[in-house]
């Protein structure tokens, strides 16, 4: 007898074995080039998305990285810098804002007496409505 078992045909279960690896390593570098090819192809066609989603993956990954102490007190002034900008701007803002309402006459007084005006007209039309359907079905008996 031989080492070799064989199967029906007389191919060596070993060559068999060989054959189908080599398909496979085969069809997975064909499959590896494919996808080289439409990654190339892609980065051609639009480089400004790719540079887009390479920036958010650094994002991504410097956002997990914990921050050291030095990182930390290297921002510390720029932080604080744009915090005390931001809070200008909102107060500016506001400011402003407040402004621009008075110079129109609208003021906190005359704008809770609106208010209040108008669900004082929304309540007494909703009487209104529901005293003439009760006399609708008064008046059909």
């Amino acid at each position: 007898m031989t080492d070799k078992q064989t199967d029906d045909q007389g191919h060596s279960f070993a060559d068999t074995a060989r054959q189908r690896a080599i398909e496979a390593y085969d069809s997975a570098r064909d499959g590896v080039a494919d996808a080289g090819r439409k990654a190339a192809g892609t980065l051609s066609e639009a480089p400004l998305i790719a540079l887009a989603g390479v920036a958010a993956a650094g994002a991504l990954i410097a956002a997990l990285l914990p921050r050291t102490k030095v990182e930390t007190e290297a921002l510390r002034p720029t932080v604080r810098r744009l915090r005390k900008t931001a809070k200008a701007a909102i107060d500016a803002a506001r400011e402003t804002g407040s402004e621009r309402l008075n110079e129109l006459g609208i003021t906190r007084e005359k704008g809770e007496d609106t208010i209040r005006s108008l669900f004082q007209g929304v309540t007494d039309a909703a009487k209104i409505s529901g005293q003439a359907a009760v006399d609708v079905v008064k008046n059909q008996r």
